[in-house]
């Protein structure tokens, strides 16, 4: 559209701007200033005082984000044994009350900020400096290795390796099937898992149209492999997927890892942020106070169920305003119901239902069909979650913040079938249409650009990786419990107003 308006093009830096009404402090403020401004005048109504509640919410609104050590808030001016709540804001030297549950919230958006800013200072350590200059040849090199890319041919699908993919499929699928016939029921329901788990990272080159290039005919592949064989919407996946390529691991607007009250990996969701791409507040609750601490633990468990919420969030999106407004892709949602309703009926109705006897070999068959297609989901979350999650400006470049929130994973070339090219996830993200059998040799090149950039490249086996990755649940974690037995100890001393 816009191209046709164009007369020319100039080569200069680009000064990166935040819109405002994109930035979570714009919505949080408007809220903040509902919640105190509620608050105050409740208190007011009973006690029938005057309040100026713009100017007390603005000053309150200042004041909630200050400095604090890991555990150490400033206390409140009044005596533990007073019943009421007070906080003493010094500008208008007013007393105004506030209730248990805003104080604690203060204490934990103090204490998430500490931890945010703990983890920008490290960013910035050991990263290129964002200086203009520093990130601008960062570009260069970054314009220079696409090139290179391009050069090199990379970009060109090599389909005699969908060949043997093809045939992994089949086997895969032919002995779910064989192994079916001979009632060997819950044997079958894991390589029928193994099919799904395979089967999908078709769908995942599909989804960035890294094989034909055209969208109709990847679209209609990665639907008819996702939707028909596997239940799981293409649309929904798109949609999500590509703002999490946008601003990867951005906490408030990745929807990859907008997990709480199960999962949180960065202290910023302890803010109960503002999901831009959900329009969906994220609060931390009680449920996340409780269930967090344990994330370590439930990690695992939750990976071998996930492919169920895969179904509720594909047909949540089909539902929803989003899949309606595609324009000219008006039919791919037309195309993915009809595609669910076949896999419905044909997984749920004629092979769950009507082949399989019993409901224990039934409840056993679903089971295990979806716990072993874990390993996919823990091959999704291994390359980000782990990662930071801080936001270290709009001066960062797009490359550098590529590949400090992103990790690969290193294998042998013999076992690039079973990561499907998700091991190559840093590489993916600096180029996500290069198809996945040619990225191998784009990671000897993303190695290239790492060592003359100074961009740190982060590579760990399988299982490394796994740990580091429960590593960072468990820093969350006792985030949160230091966090939490701060707030009990408030509670019962009465200091800070918690009692």
């Amino acid at each position: 559209m816009m191209t046709k308006h164009r007369i020319g093009r100039v080569q200069l830096p680009w000064a990166n701007l935040e819109p405002p009404i994109r930035s979570p402090n714009y919505y949080k403020n408007l809220e903040e200033k509902k919640r105190v401004g509620a608050t105050l005048e409740a208190e007011r109504q009973r006690r029938g005082k005057s309040v100026d509640l713009g100017s007390a919410a603005a000053i309150i609104s200042k004041k909630l984000i200050g400095k604090s050590d890991t555990c150490v808030f400033r206390p409140s001016s009044r005596p533990a044994s007073d019943p009421d709540k007070i906080l003493l804001i010094e500008e208008d030297a007013e007393i105004l009350t506030i209730t248990d549950q805003e104080e604690k919230r203060r204490h934990r958006e103090q204490y998430a900020t500490e931890q945010e800013k703990l983890e920008i200072e490290e960013g910035i350590r050991e990263n290129p400096s964002l200086d203009v200059e520093t990130q601008k040849a960062i570009i260069e090199d970054y314009r220079a290795l696409h090139q290179q890319i391009k050069d090199e041919g990379l970009y060109q699908c090599r389909y005699s390796e969908y060949a043997k993919e093809s045939i992994r499929y089949a086997l895969l699928f032919a002995a779910f099937a064989g192994l079916l016939y001979i009632k060997w029921y819950l044997t079958s329901a894991i390589f029928l898992g193994l099919f799904w788990q395979q089967i999908m990272f078709t769908a995942h080159d599909a989804g960035h149209r890294g094989i034909t290039g055209n969208f109709v005919a990847d679209t209609l592949i990665g639907a008819f492999i996702a939707d028909f064989c596997c239940g799981l919407s293409i649309g929904w996946w798109k949609s999500s997927h590509n703002v999490h390529h946008l601003i990867t691991n951005m906490p408030e607007h990745d929807p990859d890892i907008q997990n709480i009250p199960l999962f949180s990996t960065s202290p910023t969701y302890m803010k109960s942020i503002l999901s831009s791409f959900y329009n969906f507040q994220f609060v931390w609750d009680a449920a996340c106070d409780f269930l967090v601490p344990y994330q370590k633990y439930l990690y695992y468990p939750i990976m071998g169920l996930a492919r169920f919420n895969l179904y509720f969030l594909g047909w949540l999106h089909l539902c929803s305003p989003r899949a309606a407004q595609l324009g000219a892709a008006w039919w791919t949602r037309h195309v993915e119901l009809v595609f669910m309703c076949c896999y419905w009926y044909l997984f749920g109705y004629l092979l769950v239902w009507v082949t399989l006897p019993t409901w224990p070999i039934r409840i056993g068959f679903v089971l295990i069909s979806h716990l072993v297609t874990m390993v996919l989901h823990v091959q999704i979350t291994l390359s980000h979650w782990a990662m930071p999650t801080s936001d270290l400006g709009p001066t960062e470049s797009f490359p550098q913040r590529q590949m400090r929130t992103t990790m690969d994973v290193e294998c042998p070339a013999w076992l690039d079938w079973f990561h499907g090219g998700l091991q190559f996830q840093a590489v993916h993200h600096l180029f996500p249409r290069v198809p996945r059998h040619n990225l191998r040799r784009g990671q000897e090149l993303v190695r290239e650009f790492s060592a003359k950039t100074g961009i740190k490249y982060h590579c760990y086996g399988f299982v490394e990786g796994n740990k580091v990755v429960l590593s960072r649940l468990e820093q969350v974690s006792q985030m949160v419990k230091i966090m939490v037995d701060c707030q009990k100890y408030m509670a019962e001393t009465g200091e800070s107003g918690l009692h």
